[in-house]
Order: structure tokens, then sequence, then C-alpha cells
């Protein structure tokens, strides 16, 4: 006990400073820790008035909070006269390693967060992504589940969406059918375009506005090639299109006008 209390007179100013250093390092500690705190917990409020999926706000929440409270712990540390170099080399060492082993997981999650920050799609939509068709049904961190008209679920990574072309086929009100009706090159023209307006202005789901579009659009190799271009509601898109070429094909039967098979002519030439 003697000796303890000699070493302490004889180094009192040391022991002073570590004393001071120790006290400040606790502090700093704490305070990060609430700023941590408080900084995670306003990330997730702002993600939660952005209708950002609670998963995802949660765990960019606690990310933020993970990285806020580990630099504190190294200004901590270095307030005691630690030397945290080797710290933060082992820390970005074992960072990268997590990365190198996580990377689709990660380009996943990353996919994630901006189809539900971007929103090029939302639950119900009907979409062409990732080479898959369907409705969206669910939209979840590191996947989108879509039905296919079939009936069929796929589950979709989310980097398969974000790296490729994405349709969404519900975000507009209104719809184009484009058909094209081919009819033989024996056929009145007048009376086959006027054929085709009256299926057309005979569908009561065929929107005014924008107008419809009924045209020669090229001579074919067997046919003469009509466009035909009226406008639909989104939802009544499918029903009116059956519905149009099942009318158009029975009404240029009744009228006479053939729609011809694919043809060539081959002409013999005979040498003396």
């Amino acid at each position: 006990m003697d000796q303890i209390n000699q070493w302490f007179s004889n180094n009192q100013d040391m022991a002073a400073d570590w004393a001071i250093n120790i006290v400040i390092a606790i502090a700093i500690f704490v305070v990060g820790r609430i700023i941590a705190k408080s900084v995670g917990t306003y990330t997730a409020k702002g993600f939660a008035k952005n209708n950002v999926d609670a998963a995802v706000a949660s765990f960019i929440s606690n990310i933020v909070y993970a990285l806020i409270l580990a630099a504190t712990v190294l200004v901590a540390l270095g307030q005691l006269g630690i030397e945290t170099t080797s710290f933060v080399a082992i820390l970005g060492a074992a960072g990268l390693a997590v990365g190198l082993a996580l990377k689709d997981s990660l380009s996943n999650f990353a996919s994630g967060v901006l189809i539900i920050m971007l929103r090029p799609f939302k639950a119900g939509d009907y979409v062409e992504a990732g080479g898959v068709a369907g409705s969206v049904q669910k939209i979840e961190v590191f996947s989108t589940t879509l039905k296919t008209p079939d009936n069929k679920v796929v589950i979709v990574p989310n980097a398969s969406i974000t790296g490729g072309s994405i349709t969404n086929f519900s975000r507009e009100e209104t719809r184009r059918i484009d058909l094209v009706i081919g009819v033989s090159y024996d056929a009145d023209l007048k009376q086959t375009k006027q054929v085709l307006i009256e299926q057309i202005e005979a569908q009561p789901l065929v929107l005014k506005e924008p107008a419809y579009t009924v045209a020669v659009s090229e001579l074919g190799d067997s046919s003469v090639n009509f466009v035909v271009r009226p406008w639909v509601k989104t939802s009544d898109f499918w029903k009116v299109k059956f519905a149009l070429v099942e009318n158009i094909k029975i009404a240029l039967d009744d009228a006479g006008i053939n729609i011809p098979y694919p043809q060539m002519d081959v002409h013999i030439k005979k040498e003396d």
C-alpha cells in the first residue's frame, strides 16, 4: 500500500491527466451514443413519412446507428491515447470481406431500396421486369413477387429488375390497342376501312378521346395491311382487344372480304 501511495505521489500529474481523459472519453461515448440513437430514430421516421417499407427503414436506421456509434468509439479511444489506425484497418478489411461475400445480397438490397424510393411500380401494377410479366404482389428488401396471368408466382431478384428495362402497363389510365388486319389485294379498300370503323364504333368501351386510327399501313407480300388503333381504359384493354379481333373477323367474312393466307407467286419461264 505504501508503494501505491508513493507511485501516486510521484505521478500525480499523469494520474490527473489519465482521469481527465477517461472522463472525457466516457462523455464522448455517452454523447455519441445519444446522437447515434437520435439520428437512427429520425432516419426511421423520415422513411416512414415517405411510406418506405418498414423492414428497409429499420435496416437503414440500424446501419446509421452502428456507423455513428463505431465512429464514437474510435474517437473515445483516441482521447485515451490508444492508436486507432489498426482498428480502422481491421474494420475496413472486415467490411471488405463481408461485402465481397454478400455482394449479390447487397446488390439486391440496394436495388430494393431504389425500387421502394423511386416507385417505378407499386403493388397491383401489371409490369414486365426482369424478364417476367405479371401483377406485382409484394415488394420486399431482396426480391419482388409477381403473379403471371396463368396464376404462377415468380420471385424476381431486385437486382434483375433494376438492371434492365421496366415496362409498367398499369401506370397510365389509358392504353392503345394495336391491331394489324391484312386483307386480300382484291378487296375494296374503302369498304374494308368502313367495316373496321363500324366494329370500333360498335364497342362501347372504346374511348372517344384520343381518337382511334384506321389506315392502310403497308402493301405486304400477300396482303394489304390495315392498322386498327383504338384507345381504351387500361382495365378494359384485354376485354376490348379480344372482342375486336373476333368481331372484325366475323364482319369481314360477312362482307365477303378475304383475309389471305401467306402466299407466294412462282413464275416458271420455259426456255427454248
